[in-house]
């Protein structure tokens, strides 16, 4: 451990001795709003380029710290580490997930990092993300965190498939929100329509490796098809226009291996309220798969009930939406109310 570290730690752990200090974590001053919080039209290029509140103080990179301003010492809160997707950024996170406008009345804990290139290289952000972890944790009192969550959207929800089977991320794990990142037990191209060429504009989806073979599957993170040896929480949120022809699976392979009951008849969620971003990039290829202008809409919500150890298990399927419109304000409550409900 070095001194810097060992010195936040301490500072971390004296942030939470009285009321009054609580409100400035890891030197991280509370604002409601949360801090670079976007307009309700959206996120601008500075909001974009800001790269967070806080410091990890072994690399020195920014990241966005985000907690309830009325934290108290000692109280019980859940923790997550939200992964933007390739092409992204750490505040583009917040407000495609925007868990900060429910940090207060879940009692939420965010860390939204950014990656190296807009995006997530094990060499390079693996151990910035542990030890981003580790000082929230030692801030916050590691006792005090009563639920761990990894969040990611498409590559951000493959990288969190993919960080949840090492020991550092199992041993600490409640459950994954995979927001178009991956189907645990389903295959890729069993729920997930092909992305036409020329969505994203420039910094979209990579294009593939020299010589990989046309029609050849998308080098992932990590494959959703595997099923890990240990259990945990899974909620998979997607668009309705990134399902294949055949729609949302019937069943769960992870929901059987939890033991769960068979998927209960889905309930809807209605927004009248858009999300916060989108693809603001000049489309090559507009088309419904990548996604359109965020706007107000639906949900349906797929439970997987009474699975083993009080686990909880959904599908979340967003009706006439694609890969990049921002979760609306009731939908992603009700994943928050999903997560709060795994034991």
């Amino acid at each position: 451990m070095t001194r810097t570290f060992a010195l936040g730690l301490a500072l971390g752990w004296a942030a939470l001795a009285s009321p009054a200090a609580a409100k400035d974590l890891m030197g991280v001053a509370c604002s409601a709003p949360a801090p670079v919080h976007c307009a309700a039209s959206g996120c601008g290029p500075a909001e974009l380029a800001d790269l967070g509140n806080a410091v990890e103080t072994n690399s020195g990179r920014k990241f966005f710290l985000d907690y309830p301003c009325d934290l108290k010492p000692g109280e019980k809160v859940t923790f997550v580490l939200s992964l933007h997707g390739g092409g992204s950024i750490g505040n583009w996170q917040r407000h495609y997930f925007p868990l900060i406008d429910l940090k207060e009345k879940y009692r939420l804990v965010i860390a939204t990092p950014s990656g190296t290139r807009n995006g997530w290289n094990p060499e390079m952000d693996d151990q910035y993300l542990r030890d981003i972890v580790t000082e929230v944790e030692g801030a916050v009192g590691k006792g005090n965190i009563k639920a761990f969550w990894l969040a990611g959207h498409s590559l951000g929800g493959q990288t969190s498939n993919r960080l949840l089977a090492t020991e550092f991320f199992r041993s600490r794990l409640t459950g994954w929100v995979s927001l178009s990142g991956g189907r645990l037990g389903s295959k890729r191209e069993a729920v997930r329509a092909p992305i036409p060429t020329g969505s994203g504009g420039p910094g979209g989806p990579p294009p593939p490796p020299p010589g990989t073979p046309p029609g050849a599957p998308m080098r992932l993170a990590a494959d959703a098809s595997v099923l890990p040896d240990f259990p945990f929480s899974h909620i998979y949120e997607t668009g309705e226009h990134e399902l294949t022809a055949a729609g949302l699976p019937g069943g769960s392979k992870w929901a059987e291996k939890l033991k769960c009951q068979a998927q209960a008849k889905p309930t809807t969620v209605v927004d009248a309220k858009a999300g916060y971003v989108q693809d603001t990039r000049p489309q090559p290829n507009p088309n419904p798969v990548w996604g359109g202008p965020a706007r107000p809409g639906s949900a349906r919500i797929y439970a997987y009930p009474k699975c083993e150890g009080g686990r909880v298990v959904a599908d979340v399927v967003r009706l006439d939406k694609g890969h990049t419109e921002g979760l609306e304000p009731n939908v992603t409550e009700a994943i928050v109310k999903l997560m709060m409900a795994a034991k």
